[in-house]
């Protein structure tokens, strides 16, 4: 610009030589066609730049989600295994003494028959235990069986432990699943924030509200433990796999707590009904 400004000025005044006009146009001309191709190089590498950290981000996202399906199939077989193991020879087995029990009950003598029935409503109650745990952690069951009636009957378990008082409503009119693994997926976040609360909440109360709408299924999950503090606690691999799996469902995911105030879980879940 300073060239040009010199080449005016002296055109201008006519104390310039025609040689020297064309000289310090050609450089001026130069070094605006250098500016531009800088500019446009520049440009050009910030842009490539981006396109790689997007491409890598995007890659790395792609492998933490196929980490967390892989880790997903690895559990759900093996608590299903679990599942069938715990309803076909522990359940057997529970099974097969309650029937030895009430053999031995009427050949007992009767200072000792209330010791054998409290025995047997011990092993009795081992049994449905038993049975209620094997059907929550069988992925089969829980898509036979649907998704609201798989948390009723997970909240009357609890109830049923004596370890807390659990509440279950839901609100609007459900739908199916379009996907059966996302109800799946969103079952073992329940599981694992039940299991937190008993754990280490030292909560009396739980309460789990599913509510529907036209195309989203939202859940409301708290408790009245202890809480904890988001910016002290360490995030323990509960918490993570909550997160993620939430991610991989694209779901809503929304944990809070506050010392003295419980925890709070809400998901939201686009359940995409089917037609």
């Amino acid at each position: 610009m300073v060239y040009i400004c010199v080449f005016i000025s002296l055109a201008f005044q006519k104390e310039i030589s025609t040689e020297i006009i064309a000289l310090i146009a050609y450089v001026a001309f130069f070094v605006l066609a250098l500016i531009v191709v800088f500019v446009v190089f520049f440009t050009a590498f910030q842009r490539r730049k981006n396109q790689l950290l997007f491409d890598k981000i995007n890659q790395q996202k792609v492998f933490d989600e196929e980490l967390v399906k892989s880790q997903q199939e690895i559990q759900e077989a093996t608590l299903k295994h679990v599942g069938r193991e715990l309803h076909d020879n522990v359940g057997q087995l529970l099974a097969f003494t309650t029937m030895q029990l009430k053999a031995f009950e009427k050949v007992a003598e009767k200072d000792i028959l209330p010791k054998l029935t409290n025995a047997q409503e011990a092993v009795a109650s081992s049994l449905t235990e038993v049975r209620a745990l094997s059907r929550s952690l069988n992925n089969d069951v829980i898509l036979k069986t649907g998704f609201d009636t798989t948390v009723k009957n997970e909240i009357k378990r609890l109830n049923n432990s004596g370890l807390i008082e659990a509440s279950f409503n839901v609100f609007g009119e459900n739908a199916n699943f379009e996907n059966g693994k996302d109800e799946i997926i969103l079952f073992r976040i329940l599981q694992e924030f039940f299991s937190n609360t008993l754990k280490y909440a030292n909560a009396n109360k739980l309460e789990v509200n599913i509510t529907y709408s036209d195309k989203d299924l939202v859940l409301n999950v708290n408790d009245d433990g202890d809480g904890f503090d988001f910016e002290t606690i360490e995030k323990s691999s509960g918490l993570i796999n909550m997160e993620k799996r939430s991610e991989l469902i694209n779901a809503e995911f929304n944990l809070t707590s506050e010392k003295g105030k419980g925890t709070q879980l809400k998901i939201k879940y686009n359940y995409r009904v089917l037609s």
